[in-house]
C-alpha cells in the first residue's frame, strides 16, 4: 500500500498560486467569514488565513457574534462583496442556530463564491458553465491524478452522494468522460459494486467504514471522509485493514484535507487572473 500524501501535493500547489498571485498587478483579497465562537471553526478561519497570506494574498478577517441576525449578516456580506480587489468570500460553517444558512450562502457574490455553496455558483458548477469547483471534490480528483494512473476503462465508485464530495466528484468525473456508479445505504448490490471497483473515492463521515475484506486488491482508496473518534479525527477507511490489499490509500488526516485548503486558494487565484482580465 502506498500512502498518498496530500501535504506534498498542497505545496506543490500553493507553490503554483504563489507564483500566480505574484504575477498579479494587485494583491487578492480572501475572506472567511465567522460567525459566533465555536474553536474549531476559529481554528480552521485561522489556519486559512495564515495560508492565504504565505502565498501573497491579503486576508480579510469578519467576524460577527452569534446574536448576529441573519438579515444583519445579510447586509455585512454585501458589503464585503464590494471590498476592492476581493478574489473570494467563503462563509465558515457551521452556522450557529438561527442563521439562514441558505440565505447566508446566496448573498456571496456567485463570482466570488469560491466554496461554491451558493445556489448560483453551484448550478454553474454542474452546467460546466463555470472555472470554480467544490474545493473538496477538486482535492479528491488532485490526488487521483497524482499517483499517474490512468482512469480510462477503470471501474470508478462514488460512495455517497453529499454536497461536498459525492455529487461533484461525480461531475467532475463526468465532466472527463469517466463512467463511475455511485453507491448510496439504498443501492441494490453495494457490497458487491464496492468488491468490483478499482477506485473507490468515499465521503461519507462513516468511521472505518471501509475495510480491506470489502475491497479487492490493487485498489485504489480516496478518503474524504471524516468522523470523531476516542482517538482522534478518522476517516472512512480503515488504513491497518486495507493496508494489504490496497494499492494507494490517502490517509486522514495528511489526504484530502490538506489539498481541499490548496485548492481553496487555487480558486482564489482564478478569480483573480479573471478580473486582470477585465
Amino acid at each position: 500500500m502506498i500512502l498518498i500524501d496530500g501535504k506534498k501535493i498542497q505545496k506543490d500547489i500553493l507553490e503554483e498560486v504563489r507564483a500566480g498571485v505574484a504575477a498579479l498587478d494587485f494583491q487578492p483579497v480572501f475572506c472567511d467569514i465567522l460567525v459566533g465562537d465555536d474553536p474549531a471553526s476559529a481554528q480552521y478561519v485561522r489556519m486559512k488565513a495564515r495560508m492565504a497570506e504565505s502565498v501573497g494574498m491579503r486576508f480579510h478577517g469578519a467576524s460577527f457574534p452569534a446574536s448576529i441576525t441573519t438579515e444583519e449578516l445579510l447586509k455585512e456580506i454585501s458589503k464585503i462583496n464590494e471590498i476592492p480587489d476581493m478574489c473570494g468570500i467563503i462563509v465558515q460553517l457551521p452556522l450557529p442556530e438561527g442563521i439562514d444558512r441558505r440565505r447566508a450562502l446566496d448573498s456571496i457574490d456567485p463570482a466570488l463564491d469560491v466554496d461554491c455553496l451558493g445556489t448560483e455558483a453551484g448550478s454553474l458548477f454542474y452546467a460546466g458553465k463555470e472555472v470554480l469547483g467544490f474545493p473538496t471534490a477538486l482535492a479528491c480528483v488532485k490526488l487521483l491524478d497524482s499517483i499517474g494512473v490512468p482512469l480510462s476503462g477503470k471501474n470508478i465508485v462514488v460512495l455517497g452522494q453529499g454536497e461536498l464530495v459525492g455529487k461533484p466528484v461525480a461531475a467532475l468525473l463526468g465532466f472527463r468522460g469517466l463512467s463511475y456508479t455511485t453507491v448510496r445505504s439504498k443501492t441494490e448490490n453495494r457490497e458487491e459494486i464496492i468488491k468490483n471497483a478499482d477506485v473507490i473515492i468515499s465521503g461519507i463521515g462513516k468511521g472505518k467504514f471501509l475495510t480491506g475484506d470489502m475491497v479487492k486488491d490493487g485498489v485504489i482508496l480516496i478518503d474524504a471522509g471524516t468522523s470523531e473518534s476516542d482517538s482522534g479525527i478518522v476517516g472512512d477507511i480503515d488504513l491497518e485493514s486495507v493496508k494489504e490489499k490496497a494499492g494507494y490509500v490517502s490517509p486522514v488526516p495528511g489526504g484530502v484535507g490538506p489539498v481541499t485548503v490548496a485548492m481553496l486558494l487555487f480558486n482564489v487565484l482564478k478569480v483573480a487572473q479573471r478580473k486582470a482580465k477585465k
